[in-house]
């Protein structure tokens, strides 16, 4: 392909270390449909025969069946993708395969194919965060009034509704979802046509082929199109905030799934067990699911790395573009389907999570809040009173709603037996109806929003 310039071939260290084949192969699909595009183009502007143009075409779709059903080669000696394809279209249809790359550079080319690519992982990502949405809506809505433990500094804090704690995920993935629109619409932009770096000379019609292959416009500066990655630095920064998120999730199961907790049962089919121990049954996927966070972020740290600093306009470091972003996309698909399997399979004990919920006084703040509103007690002086009622409840090593209305009384008189309606762990969930809020009633609210939102109802 280049060797009018050179002497002689490339040593066997150079061949392997030049070849992408290995790799870039997974963008046949994208590279046949960018080929189809720009050859169509050819032939509408006369660039090349209409005869010519229709060979092509019928060529690259013989080589696209073949990759189907066989696989793609590797020779390395072809280098990458697009050198496979046209040396085999080149059998196919002989030397008229030579005028597919007219107007066109394997820069320009492989900037349309890994965006193409690329924009597939979007829609993909975003179609298995959906499903993710929907399993989270679906036990939140089952589960909006089941009371269980909040946490702060993993400490218990106060109770709220599992649904509640459910629909958190669901806004972390929303806004994610949201990162992923941000990022295709930024980077539906073709840069076919670009050539080289400076454009071509050739009568091409950029807005055809932009149009051919669903992009918005062609893009606006060679230079630009050509050394962009942008693009896969957006995905692969909104894939890490996703692991992110998802490595919460994971760490939420594995702990409730402990034994001092045993808040939740984990489906048999995304646990496992010990060779040794028979009685283990461990959260393994919710484990993986955390490590893949980490090559995930490295991934992206990778891309960073590899693009900082790179003058215009091609160079080759920017062939390493691809397999962060092949390997981050594909751990991401995992993490995303194990997440959605085990929040929909898995079995909460909401027993066991009642129970708790009444550990840890965590109906303070209501005694606190009691005070506020029955007796007109400033907050902090409140605050104060609570702290003593809970020190002397947790010396008698009793709740708080165990502790005698004498000796509520004793710490302050202005409490009367009303507070006790206020203490249960049901009440106090009641109790917070302000927007965004953990009462069932406004799970409820935010469930049927959602399922708006989702399109599950009309």
């Amino acid at each position: 392909m280049w060797g009018g310039r050179f002497a002689a071939g490339p040593s066997a260290i150079m061949r392997e270390i030049n070849a992408s084949i290995p790799f870039d192969k997974a963008l046949w699909g994208q590279d046949i449909a960018a080929s189809k595009a720009h050859v169509a183009m050819l032939g509408a502007q006369a660039i090349i025969s209409a005869d010519d143009a229709a060979k092509i075409a019928a060529g690259l779709d013989q080589v696209a069946a073949e990759y189907a059903a066989q696989g793609v080669p590797e020779d390395w000696d072809l280098e990458d993708i697009h050198m496979t394809t046209e040396s085999r279209l080149a059998e196919l249809i002989g030397p008229v395969a030579g005028r597919l790359h007219t107007a066109r550079s394997r820069n320009d080319q492989v900037a349309t194919d890994f965006r193409l690519w690329v924009r597939d992982m979007l829609d993909q990502t975003d179609a298995g965060l959906q499903a993710l949405q929907v399993a989270l809506v679906t036990r939140a809505d089952e589960h909006a009034a089941s009371i269980m433990p909040g946490f702060t500094h993993l400490q218990t804090a106060q109770p709220v509704t599992l649904g509640h704690h459910l629909l958190a995920y669901y806004e972390m993935v929303r806004r994610d979802r949201s990162r992923l629109a941000a990022a295709r619409v930024r980077m539906n932009e073709c840069p076919l046509g670009a050539a080289a770096l400076a454009g071509t000379g050739f009568p091409i019609d950029r807005h055809a082929t932009a149009a051919a292959l669903g992009f918005d416009r062609p893009t606006a500066n060679s230079l630009d199109s050509v050394s962009d990655r942008d693009f896969a630095l957006d995905f692969l920064m909104a894939a890490a905030q996703i692991s992110l998120h998802l490595s919460r999730l994971a760490e939420e199961f594995i702990i409730w799934a402990s034994q001092p907790f045993g808040f939740v049962v984990l489906p048999d089919s995304l646990s496992t067990g010990s060779s040794i121990m028979p009685q283990k049954k461990n959260p393994d996927a919710a484990e993986l699911v955390r490590g893949h966070a980490g090559r995930i972020v490295g991934s992206l740290t990778s891309l960073i790395i590899t693009m900082k600093g790179l003058p215009l306009a091609y160079s080759k470091y920017m062939q390493d573009d691809k397999p962060p972003v092949f390997e981050a996309a594909s751990l991401l698909a995992l993490s995303i389907a194990a997440m959605t399997g085990m929040v929909a399979e898995a079995r909460f004990r909401n027993q066991r999570m009642r129970a708790a919920a009444e550990l840890g006084y965590a109906t303070a703040t209501d005694l606190a809040d009691w005070l506020v509103r029955q007796a007109d007690i400033p907050f902090r002086q409140a605050h104060h009173i609570t702290g003593t009622a809970v020190r002397l409840a947790e010396s008698r090593g009793i709740a708080l709603d165990q502790l005698p209305l004498a000796d509520l009384q004793e710490i302050d008189p202005r409490i009367d037996q009303r507070v006790f309606a206020a203490l249960s762990v049901e009440a106090s969930v009641a109790a917070r109806v302000s927007h965004g809020g953990t009462a069932p009633a406004q799970v409820a609210q935010r469930v049927a929003q959602a399922r708006r939102d989702l399109g599950l109802e009309s």
